[in-house]
């Protein structure tokens, strides 16, 4: 796979740069770049941007054994222009200036006289390049030979996130998927595939990702790219791995969004919960809007919304799930089911005592639903409802309360904190 990334080289004085793989993760990407040196002498220069966005100590470059590496910021094109004339347009005028310092763009006009101005101010006779006031950031190879290798770097500019959509209406539900691919550097990725890996992955050194800034409106001028979905590539030590062939370009300061996943799910309920921990006084309260379903493919983490007959009835956040394992989660309160928790004391010792829980259940929906409520015990020794446990019980009540009705659950819990 081979994905072309033209701008982020912006020149090889003694080599000429080909093709690049873009390996995407979810805080950071892995850009490999196939190079090829002519001379022993071979130099790559990267955008400041891009140079910013790596991460410390990734560079490499494989295949090509070299003696030393140098890396050396080289000067903007406004540097260029120092001790010239440019036009400053200023109050509805223009007038010729001289540029006497490109850092701070210190002018000096015709009176003689030093100011500073901005950027928006000046105009040129010549045709400036894509961000004229940025530095680059050169490094120059002293190889033992000439030859073909691969320049390879992580970068926290690109990264990717699935999210999901539960649209559930009945008993059925369907679960989709989407791939949202960030570029959040200023330059574009010409890219002819990509791998999606998703599972956690620790990075050393650099700072976190970049806080995205609302891309959406960058991408409206630009027509959308006809694309493929992305594929399942299988497993890597725990990490799920995807790959689309499709050549596109990811433009900066972008997001391009591709069909991703459609999962069968093997098994979906709705169910109202509780969890909870053991205490001796009575409660009540309603329960929990709860999800639990189950997928035939493995699930990378993401953003999941649910809809309800076509309706927003919540949003939570996946962990990577393996296929047939349960998802599990809560969206909020339900107020249709109500729930009423007594405790009747049977024995009490000095060290713990007997009891005897019971749990009430009300439902005012039009359809049965199922309570399941966690209640967590802990003790020296506990014994629920006969059986014994050490350290701590879970009590895990399962009930279906009709249609506007009720419903009644028991159990009883021995606690003994004597010492051994």
């Amino acid at each position: 796979m081979k994905p072309a990334l033209i701008a982020l080289t912006a020149a090889a004085l003694l080599g000429t740069a080909r093709a690049a793989d873009l390996r995407i993760y979810s805080s950071f990407s892995e850009v490999r770049e196939g190079v090829t040196a002519t001379s022993q002498n071979f130099t790559l220069t990267l955008p400041q941007d891009v140079w910013q966005n790596m991460i410390p100590g990734t560079l490499d470059l494989d295949g090509l054994s070299f003696t030393s590496a140098v890396q050396a910021q080289q000067d903007n094109w406004l540097k260029s222009l120092e001790g010239q004339q440019v036009t400053l347009r200023e109050d509805g005028h223009e007038t010729l200036v001289t540029l006497v310092r490109a850092s701070d763009l210190l002018i000096k006009d015709a009176s003689g006289h030093y100011r500073n101005v901005s950027y928006s101010q000046l105009s040129f006779s010549v045709l400036p390049p894509k961000n004229p006031t940025s530095s680059s950031q050169s490094v120059t190879y002293a190889l033992n030979k000439a030859g073909s290798g691969t320049l390879s770097y992580l970068t926290r500019g690109v990264t990717w996130a699935p999210r999901y959509t539960l649209k559930a209406s009945g008993s059925s539900a369907v679960l989709s998927a989407l791939a949202d691919i960030h570029n959040n550097t200023a330059q574009d990725y010409n890219v002819t595939a990509t791998e999606l890996f998703a599972g956690d992955v620790d990075i050393q050194g650099g700072a976190q990702p970049y806080a995205r800034a609302d891309v959406a409106m960058t991408m409206s001028a630009a027509p959308a790219p006809i694309m493929g979905k992305v594929g399942t590539l299988g497993t890597i030590n725990g990490l799920y791995r995807y790959g689309l062939d499709t050549a596109y370009t990811l433009q900066a300061n972008s997001t391009i969004t591709l069909p991703f996943l459609t999962p069968a799910l093997t098994s979906f309920e709705r169910y109202a919960a509780l969890d909870t921990y053991f205490n001796t006084q009575g409660s009540s309260g309603v329960l929990n809007r709860s999800y639990r379903l189950k997928a035939d493919q493995n699930l990378p983490g993401g953003q999941l919304t649910v809809r309800e007959d076509g309706r927003i009835s919540g949003q939570t956040t996946l962990d990577e799930t393996a296929k047939g394992e349960a998802v599990e989660f809560t969206l909020g309160r339900d107020p249709d089911v109500r729930y009423t928790r007594s405790v009747q004391t049977l024995t009490t010792t000095k060290n713990g005592g007997t009891y005897k829980v019971t749990y009430t259940f009300d439902s005012s929906k039009d359809r049965a639903v199922r309570a399941e409520v966690t209640e967590r015990v802990g003790a020296r020794k506990v014994v629920l409802d006969g059986v014994s446990t050490a350290n701590q019980g879970v009590a895990a009540l399962r009930v279906d309360i009709p249609a506007k009705g009720k419903a009644t659950k028991t159990f009883t819990v021995t606690i003994d904190n004597t010492g051994n």
